[in-house]
């Protein structure tokens, strides 16, 4: 996963995560994947910073990570709303080489159906109420 994360932001599929992300050095400091492993069990939750000997690479590493929940939901949104199709943006990946681990295709796709149920109902009861 955290090689998933570190190629959509250095391959520019991801660059933009809705937020500030910052990482500091320390030649002493623990290594990118066990930052990344104390970032998701919430260790620098409250503005605690956060400290590695690979900055640049952990920074691109949460850059995807919150890029993509960020970007699933705005893709997501703009197939259901027919502004561009899944097809689009899965050739964004293919273009650029990365393969989307199968439980994010699957998290991806799931969304998708979801938004679509979601907006059926809401025109079905449009029509209802005509």
């Amino acid at each position: 996963m955290i090689t998933f994360f570190f190629l959509i932001q250095k391959r520019g599929v991801i660059t933009f995560c809705g937020s500030h992300t910052v990482v500091e050095y320390d030649p002493n400091g623990p290594d990118c994947k066990e930052c990344f492993r104390l970032h998701e069990d919430g260790y620098y939750r409250g503005g605690k910073p956060i400290v590695t000997r690979h900055p640049n690479i952990l920074k691109s590493v949460l850059i995807g990570k919150k890029g993509w929940g960020l970007w699933v939901d705005q893709w997501t949104e703009g197939i259901v709303d027919w502004t561009f199709t899944k097809e689009d943006i899965l050739n964004e990946f293919e273009k650029v080489e990365v393969e989307i681990p199968e439980p994010f295709l699957i998290e991806f796709n799931n969304t998708i159906d979801r938004k679509k149920k979601k907006r059926n109902l809401t025109y079905l009861e449009q029509i209802k109420k005509k």
